[in-house]
């Protein structure tokens, strides 16, 4: 079975407290989904490498990875998985999450990747998002992410840097979800979104 030219791709967009990480893992635990959130990049990182030791740089001086670097990353992660046979692309869904981070990584990745739904899930009530949040901050002890000023911060950097992302992608590839809704009626929206896809039509027939 050929591998496809680019990987089939599904991202869940979100502000921070959406849930998009919950549902990547909840939707990578079902066959014929792979998950890759962008700390999984980060954190299986070996800083031996070349790369690795590049973004330690950044890293110790509290710096933002670049755009470009943080796609190598990606890049090398994600091959590292195909020839670990971990993520067969003939037959799985890619299931992104927090990368791209902005639309200049959505550029560099395109070459590699095939988006066919962005899940936006969407929820206005930002009230809602922050208490979420530093329910999640103080149930991890990361008590200096449930400060206000942090919070209002990653709302502000999403706006700026990520939510354009929907921009880029405009057209029938978004699919807007309420993210207010029950984790589980989220996932079966998002679910449903998927089945509409001639991709997923292919995938079925497949006897894997």
């Amino acid at each position: 079975m050929s591998q496809p030219a680019r990987f089939r791709t599904l991202l869940i967009l979100g502000a921070p407290g959406s849930g998009k990480g919950t549902q990547g893992k909840v939707l990578g635990a079902i066959p014929r989904f792979h998950h890759l959130a962008c700390g999984d990049v980060f954190r299986s990182l070996d800083t031996r490498t070349p790369l690795g030791q590049k973004f330690v740089e950044y890293s110790s001086r509290g710096e933002l990875v670049p755009d470009d670097l943080t796609v190598q990353l990606w890049h090398a992660n994600i091959n590292q998985r195909v020839d670990g046979h971990v993520f067969k692309p003939e037959i799985d869904f890619l299931v992104l999450d927090g990368i791209p981070r902005n639309v200049e990584q959505a550029k560099l990745m395109e070459k590699d990747i095939e988006v066919l739904k962005v899940f936006h899930l969407s929820c206005p009530d930002r009230t809602e998002l922050a208490r979420r949040l530093r329910k999640r901050a103080l149930k991890d002890n990361r008590f200096d992410d449930a400060n206000e000023a942090v919070i209002q911060q990653r709302f502000a950097t999403y706006e700026a840097e990520t939510k354009p992302i929907l921009d880029y992608y405009a057209g029938d590839r978004i699919c807007q979800i309420d993210a207010s809704q029950p984790p589980a009626k989220v996932l079966y929206d998002i679910i449903a979104g998927v089945m509409t896809l001639e991709a997923w039509r292919d995938i079925e027939k497949m006897r894997v």
